[in-house]
């Protein structure tokens, strides 16, 4: 009754108390967006023992009272004399929830909860309630109160059992497989080299006669000593002595075998061998780079309690292997079978991976001892099985071992990073980045006192500052590894650029004074949203990285750029690939490919497009702003997680990506907008195969309205939200595909933008003591 009209959002409702409401009412809920509370009137005795709103006059909620004294009660009342009773029912519009789940994130309150340990946050605790120490969400009163394929392998194996002091060695065949096996006219028939006798007493009838009880398994021979030999030469017998052999021995029957085998004990053999294959297979896989997927055998050895021994197995493999690209893989499949084990409880896979717990096992891989690495996980690991949520937690610490050997590998690009010695810009200018965004079809410096001080603006240059920070001393960078630590991406810069040295016995100041005579003040802006899928957060600490070595007198080229990024991005902790920063600082339409091989090189190839084709892709293709953000670090790591679990699903639409991207850049130098709306729709389905959800509902609703209007269509980067690019089959299209998407139910707030192919790349321009 509540939440009729209601926008999108979170329902908190507690569960001590029955509420009684009207049928209608009569929530003004038209264009609300924040927080509203439910509250029921009550009178000023009844709320000296319950919590009470205090509001202001428009309604907005100030203050939770609870058994306050008469003078605050009456504070609260109302032109009528009653108050507003607390009464656990709150909504949350979805921006709001939003703006709520982010502060687990924000310092200091990241210090309260594990996910703020577990990103490297020094554990505090802060008790006091957030309604007090800060009015986050403005909330209104309305009329019912206030407001505010490898599969199970078939093991074929000989069981074992005892006969008093014989060992007899029965057939793998199953007894009812063995009781609907007939021989039809005799033995003979069946095994052409025994005689009448040799399988059955000429008193069992013909009739009865079967596998189950023939005498096939020799158990006792009155000179010799049985083997395994004796029973398997049966699968193909030929007239050797095998035959005179096991004619002399006593045999016996499946049936007489039965009885005397603990199948327990047998059952546990199999179970036991099984997986002593399955651990030499994860070695054979894992060492010889097999596209094979071990997720079927985790889960297996998981279920049947045999995850220790796979545990101990990847140990080995990861700690002896001697190559990075393996023991990373190794560590991911640590990381899935203890992900397995908590069995779909803990929380979610994806998450921060930079508890202090396992700081020495992480700072051992980053100096390249792996073996050391290793063995400091293991020993860590054991103290995170109790449960599923510390089982998930270790997860993602053993993921974050994963990407450190993995960083490790793409740094090797910074061979590629070449910078020479430019003029040094005079003291008191700024140096000006501009970049195009990135569409992927398949900052500024001035010295000032020996300090670091970095602005984040708000859209423009000359925009307010929606953060600053002043950092004069080196122990204020020690987080630039932590993506959330305010600065971390402009920290790094400065560190990577090799501007400041870190670690280093020398102050900042000193270094500073001594390289530039003074320090660096950073603005950063961006004119696109967060969350576009436009690249723009590599695309910025590409300017940023422009702008430091341009600031401090060192020249860098494109390509050193490129490269100089991938290492930023590592360092940074972030992750990511080299298509955003291509895509930015490239000019023009490219294709951008390197070898799996290291050290990781980009090259970066132009396509060629016929005359006049550049313009015609201006007029077909739009952005669309879906009007919903995405958060690409998750899905990024489950695409990781998908790939190193080597599901075949997942290593098939890679090839498929790679052979669509040349598809599509074949489709541009012929300048055929069919054939590259193929792709583009090809692309769009291989993204969803390697990230399933990458596809919000709201998102599918656009889509649908808008495919009979153009040739193809696909969300910008990772999916998930941000914008929506589309080529229309007939150019000039924004108003028309406006008219129709507002005419589309469920959409939300989107917008509609022309496009034009950048053919400048980025520029870099020395000003005076001002900002354009």
């Amino acid at each position: 009754q509540l939440c009729v009209g209601s926008p999108p959002g979170v329902w908190v409702c507690s569960t001590d108390m029955l509420l009684t409401v009207p049928s209608a009412p009569g929530i003004d809920w038209d264009g609300f967006q924040g927080v509203r509370v439910i509250a029921v009137p009550g009178s000023q005795a009844y709320a000296r023992n319950h919590g009470v709103y205090l509001t202001d006059e428009q309604g907005l909620v100030r203050d939770i009272i609870y058994k306050g004294s008469e003078a605050q009660i009456q504070q609260c009342a109302g032109p009528d004399g009653t108050v507003p009773l607390v009464c656990g029912v709150v909504f949350f519009s979805s921006d709001a929830a939003e703006q709520l789940l982010a502060t687990h994130v924000i310092p200091p309150l990241d210090a309260c909860t594990y996910m703020g340990l577990d990103s490297g946050a020094p554990p505090i605790q802060v008790t006091a309630p957030l309604w007090e120490t800060r009015p986050l969400f403005p909330s209104d009163r309305d009329t019912v109160g206030a407001a505010c394929q490898d599969g199970m392998e078939n093991l074929a194996s000989l069981g074992m059992a005892a006969v008093g002091d014989v060992t007899a060695t029965p057939s793998c065949i199953p007894a009812p497989l063995l009781e609907g096996l007939e021989p039809q006219g005799g033995a003979d028939r069946l095994f052409p080299l025994f005689r009448e006798g040799d399988l059955w007493d000429a008193e069992t009838p013909r009739r009865s006669r079967c596998l189950l009880n023939a005498r096939l398994f020799p158990v006792l021979h009155p000179c010799e000593a049985l083997g395994l030999q004796d029973v398997l030469w049966l699968l193909a017998p030929v007239a050797t002595e095998r035959l005179a052999r096991w004619r002399a021995a006593w045999r016996m029957s499946w049936q007489e075998l039965l009885p005397c085998l603990d199948k327990e004990a047998e059952l546990g053999a199999r179970r036991a061998l099984f997986f002593l294959q399955g651990q030499r297979k994860v070695r054979r896989v894992l060492l010889g780079r097999q596209d094979c997927s071990l997720l079927p055998l985790t889960r297996s050895a998981v279920h049947e309690g045999y995850h220790e021994a796979v545990l101990g197995t990847l140990d080995e493999v990861a700690s002896t292997a001697g190559d990075a690209g393996v023991a990373a893989r190794a560590l991911a499949c640590i990381a899935e079978v203890l992900g397995c084990m908590a069995r779909g409880e803990g929380g979610l896979r994806s998450g921060p991976a930079a508890n202090r717990e396992w700081a020495k096992a992480f700072g051992l891989l980053e100096s390249g001892d792996i073996a050391g690495g290793v063995r400091e996980l293991a020993m860590e690991r054991q103290k995170w099985m109790s449960s599923p949520a510390l089982l998930v937690r270790a997860a993602r610490h053993y993921e974050g071992a994963e990407q450190i050997l993995v960083r490790q590998a793409v740094m090797s690009s910074c061979q590629f990073v070449t910078v020479g010695r430019a003029e040094l810009p005079p003291l008191g200018h700024w140096v000006q980045v501009a970049c195009p965004a990135r569409l992927d079809l398949s900052g500024e410096c001035c010295p000032q006192d020996p300090e670091l001080r970095l602005v984040s603006l708000a859209g423009t240059a000359w925009s307010e500052a929606v953060a600053e920070l002043v950092c004069r001393e080196l122990e204020q960078l020690r987080d630039y590894c932590q993506p959330h630590a305010p600065g971390a991406l402009l920290k790094a810069a400065f560190i990577c650029t090799r501007i400041v040295q870190f670690p280093s016995k020398k102050p900042l100041r000193d270094q500073l004074m001594e390289s530039f005579g003074g320090g660096f003040e950073v603005h950063t802006w961006s004119k696109l949203p967060h969350g576009s899928g436009l690249g723009t957060s590599s695309i910025l600490a590409g300017a940023v990285m422009a702008s430091l070595y341009w600031a401090a007198g060192k020249a860098a080229s494109t390509e050193s750029l490129i490269h100089a990024v991938l290492h930023l991005e590592q360092r940074l902790t972030t992750g990511g690939g080299w298509q955003d920063q291509v895509g930015g600082l490239v000019p023009g339409i490219k294709i951008g490919r390197s070898k799996a091989q290291l050290p990781l090189r980009v090259e970066v190839e132009k396509i060629l497009v016929p005359d006049g084709f550049t313009q015609t892709l201006n007029d077909h293709l739009l952005l669309v702003y879906t009007g919903k953000t995405r958060l690409a670090r998750n899905l990024l790591q489950d695409v990781v997680r998908s790939w190193y679990a080597r599901l075949p699903s997942i290593v098939q639409n890679a090839a498929a990506l790679v052979s669509n991207a040349e598809l599509c850049a074949q489709a541009l130098r012929q300048g055929n907008l069919l054939l590259i709306g193929e792709c583009l729709n090809h692309y769009w389905q291989q993204k969803k195969c390697m990230a399933p959800g990458c596809e919000p509902l709201a998102v599918g609703r656009m889509m649908d309205a808008l495919r009979p209007y153009v040739y193809g269509q696909c969300l910008a980067g990772a999916g998930g939200g941000g914008f929506l690019y589309v080529l229309t089959k007939a150019p000039q299209q924004k108003e028309a595909l406006r008219q129709i998407l507002a005419q589309t139910e469920g959409l939300g707030n989107f917008s509609i933008h022309s496009v034009e192919v950048d053919t400048a790349g980025f520029s870099v321009e020395v000003m005076g003591c001002t900002l354009k």
